[in-house]
């Protein structure tokens, strides 16, 4: 049996989504078209479940996409959006976004532009989507080399997260989404992140993606625009976007994840110097992240370029950069606002 969330916006299935309300709402749309943006990967193992599982889905259009964030871009939704219009999609219809958070990222965006704004569902299909992209109502895409740059706030109409799709994916990509779990744990729970010790060497069960999910549910219903708390959950992006985009065009670029981890254990250090966190749980945290993630290939002559990137930041105001940094494990305070300096140290402690 599926595991529920509901809050106020919409409702989000956590377990077997052929024991969900999917099938209902595919019902309910039994006379409108159906179009499932998808990419070559999902389409290739996922879909086909789907397929097989649900009726309702014989008949719609599909959309498969390039694999990658360097395909979350404006140019790849025109061309969706010259599609929509080929299928003649009206705003009674619906769209599936089938994928990782690349997917419900883009196709969230794609549909709440179209036609001023079309109804969609977010199937998440990676562990990082489950636990982070497909809920909490941002949309957006890459622009100019800065991530995110273009997007609006635009709630699905329904979450469904099967860990059944879990099991395709390598290693790096559930280490990715883990590390949005941790994030979750470092910012609100301390026995998530207790718990999450645990789960190194294995996927998380739906009890535990229900807990993380709980939380940023929870962050997102009291703040949906960003105004306040909702910004506990940039901890570790401030400087994990940066990370990202200076790492976007490398011949192996590193996954969200990674970057948003190698993010907070430097927001981590941070944390001691200007927000109380003690020395003894930044070890905690420099311990787990320098164990279960890869060192990235940063080094000082990087520096420059990354304090650049965080000037782009959608949180900062004047020259300082806006952080959300921890007062203790479980304890997240926003709006620290700190010097390129004092953020250089930071990453020179981690990167050398």
């Amino acid at each position: 049996m599926a595991l529920q969330i509901h809050n106020t916006f919409n409702a989000i299935s956590i377990g077997d989504i052929t024991q969900s309300e999917f099938a209902n709402i595919l019902k309910s749309y039994k006379n409108a078209q159906k179009v499932v943006i998808t990419d070559e990967n999902t389409h290739e193992y996922s879909w086909p479940y789907l397929l097989t599982s649900f009726e309702g889905l014989n008949t719609a259009e599909v959309i498969v996409l390039p694999n990658g964030e360097e395909n979350k871009d404006i140019e790849i939704c025109e061309q969706v959006w010259d599609t929509l219009l080929d299928y003649d999609i009206q705003r009674s219809d619906l769209i599936i976004n089938l994928g990782g958070g690349v997917i419900t990222d883009l196709g969230g965006f794609i549909a709440s532009v179209y036609k001023r704004g079309i109804r969609f569902i977010n199937i998440p299909t990676s562990l990082l989507a489950m636990v982070d992209a497909s809920v909490g109502g941002k949309t957006g895409v890459n622009f100019r080399g800065f991530k995110n740059q273009l997007g609006v706030f635009a709630l699905p109409q329904a979450v469904f997260c099967d860990p059944i799709f879990l099991k395709t994916l390598p290693e790096n990509e559930v280490l990715s989404g883990k590390a949005e779990m941790l994030k979750h744990g470092l910012i609100a729970s301390a026995p998530l992140w207790k718990e999450m010790l645990k789960f190194k060497e294995k996927l998380p069960d739906k009890q535990l993606l229900h807990k993380a999910i709980l939380i940023k549910s929870d962050i997102v219903e009291q703040d949906f625009n960003e105004k306040n708390e909702r910004k506990k959950l940039n901890f570790g992006h401030t400087i994990g976007h940066a990370l990202e985009s200076r790492l976007l065009n490398k011949d192996n670029p590193a996954t969200h994840g990674e970057c948003v981890a190698w993010g907070m254990l430097v927001e981590s250090y941070l944390s001691v110097k200007h927000n109380h966190l003690s020395e003894s749980e930044f070890e905690m945290v420099k311990d787990l992240i320098s164990s279960w993630y890869s060192p990235l290939p940063i080094s000082k002559d990087d520096f420059p370029a990354l304090l650049q990137l965080m000037k782009q930041d959608k949180k900062n105001k004047g020259d300082l950069i806006n952080f959300t940094l921890l007062k203790e494990i479980g304890n997240a305070e926003i709006n620290k606002e700190l010097k390129e300096d004092e953020i250089e140290k930071g990453l020179a402690y981690i990167f050398g």
